[in-house]
């Protein structure tokens, strides 16, 4: 072990550095990266294992911060291990400047995951131990290592803990340890003021190992990891008792530590002396931006140390390869994220049925050929129907990870974390489902998938109101509007940060999972309906023709030079279809396109568009969402029926009937609107 002194002394730099960057940003958190600098230098200099030279190590341990505002700490303790430079350090939360005020993932920098809302990064955390268990059920010792968590008094009170701490406790996690640095401290209150839980017996009860200790003690620190390594049936909460911007000082050398103040704002803006405080932790506040000569050698030992760790597992894993060559190409294969090759033609759909159904007859295909796909379900599978999927499989417990389904509970926002969670450990594809209606409860999660570009598979069933008698409350009218807004919405490299895809009968269910299984690069949705669907007509090859679904949108029928051309996604194209026979009766040539994605649609070329939606046509859209999901395909000088109100209850077909998607009345609004 390292001399103490060396130790508090590198934790001192990380203090300085942390609150400098704040301090020169004017913005940011120093008080809790003060406060965190011990645990997280003890387990950067001693504990944590991965390869210096190939950050992408497949089996490297994994960190994951949950609390963003804390970013100042990770990078400071990071530039120790020569990821970040100090000029990096010192354009903390500036434009272009690659230390934004919350982490961003870049493993290259050894930053693991996005931290965004709080609760969301240890629940990452937990998807990523249960990837890891897993992938070692698969591939043997090759992924033993361990998931790290670090989270705040923040993100233990946000619900999402609940069923972070639930999952790993009942799936018995003992590759996951996590710590909580317990201050007391808020942005503006004390912890007291808010909760008087008791954190050490929530977690035992939900079957994981607890451990409290002085957080700011390296001993302790120690000694707490040690045992937590020794874990062998557990998850692992370290509870480290911490103080809030430790080492903070006033003027006049008084202390300024415990301070709600220093939480999110600069030292000097809080009340505290930024330069006495820096002066006092062996800094000089003309010069903060400085790795102690001490704390590079710590470092620069650990590298070292490493850089044998790692030879030898690289060794391990060559001669495993050897004796394994069919697992080494798996491994390799799956941890390059490449789609699996699947025969979509061969896979075959009974004729009129709910693409929930569809989804479950491809899922079933998957679940037996690809075997690094694991889904979920939040206690939903035989109605969303990724019952598909399990009948082929077995879910995942405590002391067998050789299936491959997650049974999540009613846990919607936790489930799709965890997924995230997965990708973000990689060697893994994770989709999950639920209804639609409660995509509302997954939504920030959504946000993050597609900010870090996970290929998640989100798989949303009872796409419409026509759950009928289940009432508004389970019918889903504005969910569709709020995914969309995520496909019109650019990530970083400038592409839809989201594909989302309903289906319009059981072979565009095909088509569509073969989008989202060939995306990987971004999450898919898939939007699917309860309800049967009448299958859509077709020239030749159903599938042949609805692979030109791949294109976001295409021509389903077309009577030449058509009067009106007819839009939907989902179930209501067939409607269309209905309204088109009634119209044709009084010589109405009609145009119908399925428009399962438009933000792929509009990835097409110019001429592709014109070609299915010409500029200047008279377009007719029918969608059981709100109006605006198809706006940007009607065009300001079309015509839209949609939902304007929430559901109600009733049988779908009766609500078919007084809403206003039949056959009927796509005829009567159609002659209305090109009379």
């Amino acid at each position: 072990m390292n001399d103490i002194k060396i130790m508090n002394k590198a934790a001192d730099n990380i203090r300085i550095l942390a609150a400098s960057m704040v301090e020169k940003a004017n913005s940011g958190h120093p008080g809790g990266a003060m406060g965190g600098a011990d645990f997280i230098n003890v387990l950067y200099s001693e504990y944590l294992v991965f390869d210096p030279k190939n950050p992408k190590w497949e089996a490297r341990d994994r960190f994951f911060l949950d609390p963003g505002h804390m970013s100042s700490m990770l990078y400071s303790v990071l530039s120790f291990t020569g990821k970040y430079s100090m000029e990096e350090l010192s354009q903390f939360r500036q434009w272009g400047s690659v230390t934004p005020g919350h982490p961003e993932v870049d493993v290259m920098r050894g930053v693991e995951n996005t931290s965004g809302p709080l609760g969301q990064g240890h629940t990452y955390a937990v998807g990523a131990a249960i990837a890891a268990k897993f992938l070692k059920a698969r591939l043997g010792e090759q992924m033993s290592q361990t998931i790290y968590a670090y989270i705040s008094d923040g993100g233990i009170q946000e619900e999402i803990s609940q069923g972070a701490g639930r999952t790993a406790g009942t799936l018995g996690l003992d590759n996951l340890i996590m710590f909580y640095d317990a201050n007391n401290i808020q942005l503006s209150t004390k912890v007291e003021d808010v909760t008087c839980e008791k954190v050490a017996q929530k977690y035992e009860a939900w079957g994981w190992k607890v451990i409290t200790i002085n957080g700011n003690d390296v001993n302790e620190i120690r000694k707490a990891l040690d045992e937590a390594k020794a874990e062998s049936t557990r998850p692992t909460l370290i509870i480290g008792n911490t103080i809030m911007g430790k080492g903070a000082v006033t003027a006049d050398d008084s202390s300024f530590e415990n301070k709600v103040s220093t939480h999110g704002q600069p030292l000097s803006a809080a009340g505290a002396s930024y330069e006495e405080t820096v002066k006092r932790l062996g800094g000089d506040p003309a010069n903060p931006f400085v790795i102690f000569p001490e704390v590079q050698e710590l470092y620069a030992k650990r590298i070292k140390e490493l850089e044998a760790i790692v030879a030898e597992r690289h060794a391990a894993k060559e001669e495993w390869a050897k004796a394994n060559p069919e697992l080494a190409e798996k491994m390799g294969k799956w941890f390059a994220g490449t789609a699996p090759a699947i025969d979509w033609k061969a896979i075959e759909q009974k004729p009129n049925q709910a693409t929930r159904a569809a989804s479950a007859t491809v899922l079933g295909v998957l679940a037996t050929q690809v075997e690094n796909m694991i889904c979920a379900s939040a206690d939903l599978s035989n109605s969303d129907k990724t019952d598909g999927f399990l009948k082929k499989t077995h879910a995942l417990t405590k002391d067998d990870f050789s299936g491959a389904f997650y049974q999540a509970g009613v846990s919607e926002l936790t489930m799709a974390c965890v997924c995230i969670g997965m990708a973000l450990h990689g060697g893994v594809i994770a989709a999950c489902g639920t209804f639609f209606v409660f995509s509302d409860y997954m939504k920030p999660a959504v946000r993050m998938a597609a900010l870090m570009e996970l290929p998640v598979k989100f798989i949303w069933s009872h796409d419409a109101f026509r759950v009928g008698e289940d009432g508004p409350t389970h019918e889903p009218v504005e969910q569709e509007a709020q995914i969309r807004l995520l496909e019109k919405l650019k990530n970083h490299k400038g592409h839809s940060s989201l594909l989302v895809l309903r289906p319009a009968d059981v072979t565009e269910t095909t088509i569509a999972w073969k989008m989202a299984m060939e995306n990987v690069s971004t999450p898919t949705a898939l939007i699917l309906s309860r309800q049967n669907i009448t299958d859509l007509p077709f020239q030749s090859s159903r599938y042949a023709e609805a692979l030109q679904a791949e294109k976001g949108a295409y021509i389903v029928e077309c009577d030449g030079n058509p009067d009106v051309i007819m839009v939907a996604s989902g179930s209501e194209v067939s409607t269309l279809v209905e309204g088109a026979e009634l119209l044709r009766k009084d010589g109405v040539k009609v145009r119908i396109v399925s428009a399962p994605s438009e933000g792929r649609f509009r990835d097409q070329t110019e001429a592709y568009q014109e070609s299915v939606i010409p500029t200047g046509s008279k377009v007719f859209g029918l969608t059981a969402g709100l109006p605006v999901n198809l706006q940007g395909l009607v065009g300001c000088n079309g015509k839209i029926w949609g939902m304007e109100s929430f559901g109600f209850s009733a049988p779908y077909k009766v609500l078919d009937q007084k809403l206003g998607f039949t056959g009927e009345n796509v005829y009567q609004q159609v002659k209305e609107f090109i009379a």
